[in-house]
């Protein structure tokens, strides 16, 4: 794992497949590093295949460093329930499984504080219970390399089309102030 900076925190965020998450949140002021990889489950170094296949517990998640006098976590959250439905439990839209559940997986208590707290305030605007889970972020892996960027150099296959770029517009329009030149 990588040196995290003292004046930076670190948070791991899953909610569907990683390529949509790494596209939205490279673009966000304040966030310093995206990496796509897995985390929350039990499997030490596992593969793409493997998580795919459901049984190791880990989710699809990208793991952000951020600067937390640029842009406080509460818009981090803010943008990561923009992005997701968290009320549909392992799965975001056609994306299915365990692997693609929402989860927020915090670096530090005042993540944790303020995680839960964001969840209660959020759950007025559902009327399905919210799924999200909240826990210690205790291993990261990251993901094979072919994953890196995956949005940007692959705009025109059918997933990045259809799934990618809509999140993408819709983050565009709600954030547009938060958006890095």
């Amino acid at each position: 794992m990588r040196e995290i900076r003292q004046d930076r925190e670190s948070v791991a965020l899953g909610g569907g497949c990683f390529w949509c998450l790494e596209a939205i949140f490279k673009q966000l002021v304040g966030v310093t590093q995206v990496q796509s990889g897995y985390a929350g489950g039990e499997t030490p170094n596992p593969t793409y295949e493997q998580v795919c296949g459901g049984k190791t517990g880990h989710a699809e998640v990208v793991l952000l460093t951020f600067d937390p006098k640029q842009i406080p976590f509460r818009v981090i959250l803010e943008v990561f329930f923009e992005i997701h439905d968290p009320t549909t439990e392992n799965r975001s839209g056609s994306d299915i499984g365990p692997q693609y559940r929402s989860i927020i997986l915090y670096g530090n208590d005042h993540q944790r504080e303020e995680a839960l707290a964001f969840l209660k305030e959020l759950q007025k605007s559902y009327d399905s219970p919210i799924v999200t889970q909240v826990e210690p972020l205790q291993a990261f892996y990251p993901a094979e390399g072919y994953h890196d960027d995956y949005f940007a150099r692959n705009e025109n296959q059918q997933y990045c089309r259809f799934v990618i770029s809509p999140k993408l517009q819709k983050f565009r329009r709600s954030f547009k102030g938060l958006i890095k030149t």
